[in-house]
């Protein structure tokens, strides 16, 4: 299972639309594009496809974690 697969099934099983997707990067300190974020969830083989690294598979996680409970303290 690539980062693309996990970040997908993520989105989907949190209900999560494009707003809050960037609304999480950004909690993490990372400003992310709407066409990066669009490509991350596009088929692989797509022109316009990317590979979703573990740097950003880490931004996600930390920054829904603040999504959720808030700033820590």
């Amino acid at each position: 299972m690539t980062n693309n697969d996990i970040i997908k099934k993520l989105r989907i099983a949190l209900d999560l639309k494009e707003l809050d997707m960037t609304e999480i990067f950004e909690h993490a300190g990372y400003e992310i594009k709407k066409q990066e974020l669009a490509a991350i969830f596009r088929k692989e083989g797509h022109k316009n496809y990317k590979e979703c690294s573990d740097q950003l598979l880490s931004y996600f996680l930390d920054g829904y974690i603040i999504y959720k409970r808030g700033i820590k303290e």
